[in-house]
Parts: C-alpha cells; structure tokens; sequence
C-alpha cells in the first residue's frame, strides 16, 4: 500500500495502482487458449494489460472528481489526493485525459477489436461514475460487465476465441465480488452508509446475503459445467479440467468467510494478494490449468 508522503505520492495515489489487479482477467483468454508458450501473444497481452492499466487510472480520477465532496466525508476515501485536496481538480482532470489518451492510442496499436472494446469500457465507466453507480442492481452490473471487458479485450487482443462458458463465469465471479463489496461497505459505515454513498441505502443485509448466495451458487455450477462442456473437451481434449474445481470451490467460500467475518473486502484486490489462503489457493488454480492444459 502506498503511503502518504510528498506530491509524487499523492499522483500515484491517484492512480490507484493497487486496483490494476483487475486488469489480470485479460490472460484469461491467454490461458484458455493454449497460447502462454507463444512469446508473441504474452507481449501483446502484456501491452494490453499496460494499456488497460493507464486507461482505468484515468477512470479513477475522473471517478474521484465526481465524488470528491462525498468522498470528503468517508473515513477512509477522505484520504484520497483530490477529496483531501492535496491535488487541485484541473490537474487531476488533466492527468486523467493524458493517461485515457495514451491508453487508447495504445490500444489502437495493438488492434482494432481490441481498442473498441478498450472504447467500449471507457464509455461505460464513465456512464457508471457519472449516472448508474447510484441505481441499485444496475449499479453492481455495470461494474461486473467491465470485468467481462476485461477478458473479452484480452482474448481479442491476441486474436482467440474464448468460451461463452467462461464469460459467464467471469460475469458471475465479478458479481461475487461486487457483492460482497457492497455487504462490505454497508456494514463497515454502519448507519452512515447512505450519507457516504447514496446507493448503499437503497441495500440491506439481507437482500445483499440473498443476492450472494444466488451468484455464488450460479458460478460453482457454470465452472463446472465449463470444464465438462462438450466444446470445452472437444477443444483442450481433455476431461481433466474438472480437477480445478475444488480451488474455484474453497477460493470462493474462502472469500465468504472473510467478507461475513468483518474482514475489509470493500477492497478486493487488497484481500487476493493479503489473505495467505486465498492466494496460495489462486496459484494453485493457475498451475493446475496450465499443468493440464500444457499436457493435452
């Protein structure tokens, strides 16, 4: 975590390096597609996962303008550059159009699918910060599809198909998280929540719990049946993708524990690369999908 400190500090602040974790769903189409030993595609998805980096930094800011008053008040978001004005708006605002700009004209290089897809996720976001973040399920939808995005850009980015299986999981496991971040800040703000962010008043415990256990249900069974889809076998010529399951399983009630247990999964990316469980439990699944699919 970056400490408080001098200016330089504060524009990396802003960036929210920490959060370009997310950015990790563009190997997915990488991996799935058998294409990690080809040096060629791990430098594009590379480039693709810098692009997208510097693009959702500028979403950041742009997000921390809107919310600057509001976020003023929270405990912990008044930190931030722009609400604690430590960083003048303008600058911010100028920081933030360098950095989409480079993005997407990055993005352009690297291929046209791929930079409508990077266009596509800007425009979203912005629509998100400025309008949908404050209308109830459509709100965790929105952040959701980015993660989707995610992935889409990466598979487009190297040219492969990735499965309709996977997006869906990728769809439901982004539900998960968004989730259960909204749990999360509901029950750290305590009666407060709604003067921090309207949304969250428009939330209770128990619809949250229901809308949980719901997606939590949904993406154990489509990642199953993913791995024992008939186009999945047919493509990797194997049925040994089943034994990922138990990772996808444990991560996942893993992460329940931690989110009904008081832990501050209102930041998941801070929680993937904190809690030991979690994340030894992610390399595990990581190498046992590539461990199978470098052997079929």
């Amino acid at each position: 975590m970056i400490k408080e400190g001098g200016w330089l500090i504060d524009y990396l602040r802003m960036l929210r390096p920490q959060q370009w974790i997310k950015n990790l769903f563009l190997f997915a189409g990488l991996i799935f597609s058998r294409s990690f030993h080809q040096f060629s595609n791990i430098r594009t998805v590379l480039f693709a996962f810098g692009s997208f980096c510097l693009l959702s930094s500028g979403i950041y800011i742009i997000n921390d303008l809107a919310d600057y008053r509001a976020d003023s008040l929270h405990p912990i978001k008044s930190r931030r550059p722009i609400a604690a004005a430590r960083v003048r708006r303008s600058t911010a605002a100028i920081l933030a159009v360098l950095l989409i700009a480079i993005s997407l004209l990055a993005a352009y290089f690297i291929g046209r699918w791929f930079f409508i897809t990077a266009l596509i996720y800007l425009v979203m976001m912005i629509i998100y910060s400025l309008k949908i973040k404050e209308v109830i399920i459509l709100d965790v939808f929105f952040v959701a599809f980015g993660y989707v995005l995610r992935a889409v850009a990466g598979a487009l980015a190297i040219r492969v198909e990735i499965s309709s299986w996977l997006l869906l999981c990728t769809l439901l496991l982004a539900l998960f998280l968004v989730i259960s971040k909204r749990r999360a800040e509901i029950v750290s703000l305590g009666p407060d929540a709604s003067r921090h962010r309207k949304i969250l008043g428009q939330y209770n415990l128990g619809f949250l719990d229901q809308m949980i256990a719901i997606v939590t249900s949904a993406c154990i069974v489509s990642y199953c049946l993913y791995t024992l889809a008939p186009e999945t076998i047919a493509k990797f010529h194997t049925r040994n993708l089943i034994f990922s399951v138990p990772f996808v399983i444990y991560g996942l009630f893993r992460y329940l524990y931690l989110t009904f247990h008081g832990t501050r999964t209102d930041q998941p990316e801070k929680v993937v690369v904190t809690d030991p469980p979690i994340l030894i439990c992610l390399i595990l699944w990581i190498g046992t999908c590539v461990a199978i699919l470098i052997k079929v």
